[in-house]
């Protein structure tokens, strides 16, 4: 079994960079330090005014200690903000990357059972989630854990523990209230982030969709779905904003009972000349330094949490094992081109029939085979076979002899040129996407001349910008036949061993068509062509033509022989002919 990515855990990220969140605390305990001397300083300054103590020398001596500590404290924040907030950062990245780079090794299968929608969910909330526990989450733990215990027996020793235990009896209420209206407010977030991808999903959806719901004229159907989610996405946001807008003014009560206690029960003291009006100033600033401690408790255990359970969601994705990778592979430094299948049989899980059954055949180097067959006759199964984009038994194919499990799969990729049926070209330029196998080397001769073998070049001079031009989303400024000669030259470049054009005609006139196969007469010497179309005139003059029905190989031969034979291929190329002669007609 192949060895799964290393789980994550907060504690993984605080033993990874250890150091680093060392010296942030280090950083923070400084600045909490230096914010526990204002409230002295000023009770100092106030007890000195009053008994007329102190000059004007005095008071500019404690302006500027007041400025040397702001300025302290702000460099002192910058540093643990870089350290702390910037190691958040820095995880945040390295997450990133990992789930990125782990979601390329999974097969095709799983991308098929996994909504898009839902893995962008993964890559930006739950990183952000696990990015704000290790960040704002152990700075706020630190933050409250130092401030709470440094005050407290501050206000003990200095002060009056009296008036510290008095004053301290609603704070425990501000902690209960701020634990539970986090979790109040992570539950009604949680179900935002939902329905706002939900949202997200149905705007996607449709524009990728647009020209299928304008052909319906389901525009009007469309906007009130759409509506139906953003009322959701709405109704969701005013829940959570209803939680929030009553959370602080509660937070803003239990405070105020507790500085109402010190104005009633110290302002008694400083009567009584217990404590001095210093005291009494010192003693309100240092209970104002208290509240965010109080308040900080309910977030770090939601930031916590938040984090934990998006760190859960993630392992689970990282925990899925690759189902295709090298193992026991041999060296090997290029492949010839030799395919045979022996007696392969294959279904894509084990809940499906087999799409492909008993397969046995053989396509030497430098020969052009074609596959026909109805639509779901196994026909793309076997050119995702040949790329290993599915795992397949021992020895069910052979590339030169060797097993293709055997063969290193970025050298079987790597001289392998594919025209899939989806023609998918990227929101780049032409020249790009043409020479996307290696655009930093690629001549531009060479863009050109695959441009003109595949019968694209005139149409892409044609373009205000002609190479440079920028395609839409998914190649969507072009026509289907401009995209599927692109998609030609893509492959062509790249000068592979093997060529398969998967149903590459569909969308290109006959005589288009024809051109291109002559074109590519020139490059296809000692090369594997392997072409997959439902057209017997694309495929009419290979070297060996399979009729695949049902998953099973029902006849093999040339165009001549298939044609005598009278079968099923016969049934499509005199099906074929009388479509052409209709259409000639009309």
């Amino acid at each position: 079994m192949k060895k799964t990515e290393p789980k994550y855990s907060l504690k993984y990220f605080i033993n990874r960079y250890r150091s680093r969140y060392i010296l942030g605390i280090i950083w923070l305990i400084l600045v909490d330090s230096l914010q526990l001397i204002i409230p002295w300083l000023l009770g100092d300054l106030t007890d000195r005014l009053k008994l007329k103590t102190i000059d004007f020398r005095g008071i500019i001596y404690y302006t500027l200690i007041i400025i040397v500590v702001a300025i302290l404290t702000a460099i002192f924040r910058y540093l643990w903000r870089l350290y702390i907030v910037g190691t958040s950062r820095k995880l945040e990245k390295q997450i990133r990357e990992n789930f990125y780079r782990h979601l390329l090794k999974l097969s095709t299968n799983y991308f098929n059972e996994q909504k898009t929608g839902d893995l962008m969910a993964h890559a930006t909330n739950d990183i952000k989630a696990v990015r704000q526990a290790m960040g704002a989450g152990i700075v706020m733990f630190f933050d409250a854990l130092f401030l709470t215990v440094a005050t407290i027996i501050i206000l003990i020793i200095k002060i009056d523990i009296r008036l510290t235990l008095i004053a301290l009896i609603p704070l425990p209420f501000l902690a209960l209230v701020s634990t539970y209206f986090s979790k109040a407010i992570h539950q009604k977030f949680t179900a935002v982030q939902e329905a706002f991808a939900n949202l997200t999903d149905k705007v996607q959806e449709n524009f990728s969709g647009i020209r299928v719901i304008k052909a319906f004229t389901q525009e009007d159907m469309e906007i009130e779905k759409f509506a139906s989610a953003n009322k959701l996405n709405f109704e969701k946001n005013i829940d959570l904003i209803k939680t929030w807008g009553l959370f602080h003014p509660m937070i803003q009560f239990i405070t105020s009972l507790s500085f109402l206690i010190v104005i009633w029960y110290g302002g008694m003291l400083v009567i009584d000349e217990v404590i001095s009006l210093g005291d009494f100033v010192a003693f309100n600033s240092y209970l104002g330094l208290l509240t965010w401690p109080m308040m900080a408790v309910g977030f770090v255990i939601n930031l916590m949490q938040r984090g934990t359970a998006s760190l859960k969601r993630l392992n689970k994705i990282f925990q899925k094992e690759e189902e295709i990778y090298d193992k026991d592979t041999i060296p090997l430094d290029h492949i010839k081109g030799n395919i045979s299948f022996n007696n392969l049989s294959f279904k894509y899980n084990e809940k499906e029939e087999y799409v492909l059954k008993d397969i046995n055949l053989e396509i030497k180097s430098g020969q052009t085979a074609a596959f026909l067959g109805r639509t779901g006759s196994g026909k793309t199964t076997i050119i995702n076979l040949l790329l290993r984009l599915f795992n397949v038994n021992e020895n069910g194919i052979h590339i030169d002899e060797y097993d293709i499990n055997s063969i290193p799969i970025k050298l079987l990729r790597e001289e392998i040129g594919i025209v899939p049926q989806d023609n998918f070209l990227f929101s780049s330029t032409i020249a790009k996407n043409i020479a996307f196998f290696d655009p930093e080397d690629t001549d531009e001769k060479d863009i050109k001349k695959a441009a003109k073998i595949t019968e694209v070049y005139d149409d892409i001079m044609n373009f205000p910008e002609q190479f440079e031009t920028i395609l839409g989303e998914r190649g969507v400024t072009l026509s289907g036949g401009q995209k599927q000669r692109i998609s030609m030259a893509r492959a062509i470049i790249k000068n592979p061993k093997i060529l398969i054009l998967d149903d590459s005609f569909s969308a290109v006139d006959t005589h288009t068509e024809e051109k291109i196969l002559n074109n590519m007469q020139k490059i296809i010497k000692d090369r594997t062509v392997i072409l997959v179309s439902h057209r017997i005139s694309t495929i009419k003059n290979a070297d060996i033509i399979y009729v695949l029905d049902e998953g099973k190989i029902l006849e093999k031969g040339q165009h001549k022989e298939l044609i005598e034979n009278e079968k099923l291929y016969y049934d499509i190329y005199k099906k074929q002919q009388l479509e052409e002669k209709i259409a000639n007609i009309n």
